[in-house]
């Protein structure tokens, strides 16, 4: 176990010394716009993705395989606990009515967003909708080419070789959890003016895929679907399943009315869906995780207690009890709205108000410990410049499919920073050896040492 925890500890800081440090070849979007000019499946979304130029970030991002293992570990920790029939009763005391109706579908694309600086990695939030997925798949094969000797780096990269076909099969299992052999015929990608979403680039790149594998797709406003005949439509299309973007995750705002309807009465198979949120996303259910007395309670083993200690920060729900200690420890947290997502209404205990602070600690907020976010170094033109980033792992039915970064500068994650957006994620294991033959700023920095 020692000599296992001190090679983690060493490929850690390799690699942290080389997020600092490698500036060998960026990742080549070029590559990226001349593929999705010319390739049948992505033809036509070059101008798109040219116009977010922040969607990618220019450089990828190192982690170790320790670290890779510690955070599918407390995937597999929470997946534990949240079986339990009393985390569940739990939870769905304070969600709202619909997450009650609990369809057999778990839902697709959950999002574990961590934190590396840290020696344990430290969860942030999980989602249930994560989007970027399919996005991420196009940067593979783009990674630099100073790091194409990195064993691990392979490793990753053979399990990406035939993500897209378990992306489909992943839906495939969604229907067949609920419709058993029916043929899966059509699915409706939908959020709310999906072509003006940043993110539209990947709906349309997912309407593809599906329709490549003899599913017809539609990317479409829920607005624009209507009830007819016991069915589910859009316009001439009847709908089998949806694939939900939505951020309105209660299906509570007057435009989902059609679509929560559809739901409720099983009329179509919806992935992922309200009680999958009410269960995984809700923010107030990290603080259940943190709380030990009512773990043990439950039943749950230390070493289940001790991965959530690690790698979960501490969270608490402001009340109006514990609101003057929470302004007191201020400095030290972060607060996020319960059903928030993508940072929006969240703050930084440092650079909050008292204005703000009264309307949050009436409202509905949790306190997390802040812990700080990894950093990725890209060249500039005079000094190198220093992004945050976080880490993505996308799950289903508890397994991680897919890991990625997003680099950003500011309080949150964003597609704003120049040079930031999502990255490649590279494995270093048996580092040094690959590191000093292949990445040129190892080799400059070591000689000069």
């Amino acid at each position: 176990m020692a000599i296992h925890q001190n090679a983690g500890d060493h490929h850690r800081a390799l690699a942290s010394e080389l997020n600092h440090a490698c500036f060998c070849d960026e990742v080549s979007l070029d590559a990226l716009q001349r593929r999705l000019a010319t390739d049948c499946m992505t033809y036509g979304l070059s101008h798109s993705v040219e116009a977010r130029p922040n969607l990618f970030a220019r450089m990828p991002y190192f982690v170790s395989r320790r670290q890779l293992e510690s955070m599918a570990e407390l995937i597999n920790a929470i997946e534990w606990v949240v079986a339990l029939p009393a985390y569940q009763a739990k939870v769905l005391a304070w969600a709202p009515p619909i997450a009650r109706f609990a369809p057999q579908a778990r839902g697709v694309f959950f999002g574990y967003d961590f934190h590396l600086d840290d020696p344990d990695p430290r969860l942030i939030e999980i989602n249930t909708n994560a989007g970027g997925a399919l996005l991420n798949v196009m940067l593979n094969g783009l990674q630099p080419s100073c790091h194409v000797t990195c064993g691990g780096l392979h490793a990753l990269t053979t399990a990406m070789a035939h993500i897209e076909r378990d992306f489909v099969n992943m839906f495939r299992s969604e229907w067949r959890r609920q419709r058993g052999d029916e043929p899966l015929r059509s699915i409706a990608i939908v959020d709310v003016d999906p072509q003006q979403q940043y993110l539209s680039p990947e709906f349309a790149l997912f309407a593809q895929l599906f329709r490549a594998n003899g599913i017809a797709a539609v990317v479409a406003d829920p607005a624009e679907l209507e009830l007819r005949g016991g069915a589910l439509w859009h316009r001439d299309l009847q709908i089998d399943l949806v694939y939900n973007r939505l951020t309105d995750f209660s299906l509570s705002e007057a435009g989902s009315a059609v679509l929560a309807e559809a739901y409720l009465r099983s009329l179509i198979v919806l992935t992922p869906h309200p009680h999958a949120h009410a269960l995984y996303a809700d923010k107030r259910n990290l603080t259940l995780l943190c709380d030990e007395t009512l773990l043990q309670s439950w039943g749950v083993g230390e070493s289940i207690r001790s991965v959530l200690r690690r790698c979960i920060p501490r969270s608490v729900l402001v009340t109006e009890e514990n609101r003057e200690a929470l302004w007191k420890e201020r400095q030290q947290l972060f607060f996020k709205p319960y059903a928030g997502y993508g940072g929006k209404a969240a703050y930084r205990g440092d650079k909050i108000t008292r204005r703000v602070w009264n309307e949050i600690s009436t409202g509905n907020y949790i306190a997390q410990q802040t812990v700080p976010a990894g950093q990725r170094r890209l060249p500039a033109q005079c000094d190198p410049v220093t992004l945050k980033v976080d880490v993505r792992n996308y799950v289903y039915e508890g397994a991680v499919q897919l890991v990625a970064a997003r680099m950003y500068q500011g309080q949150t994650t964003n597609f704003r920073t120049a040079g930031g957006g999502f990255a490649p994620v590279l494995m270093v294991d048996d580092a040094r050896s690959w590191a000093s033959r292949s990445c040129h700023c190892f080799v400059k920095q070591s000689s000069s040492e």
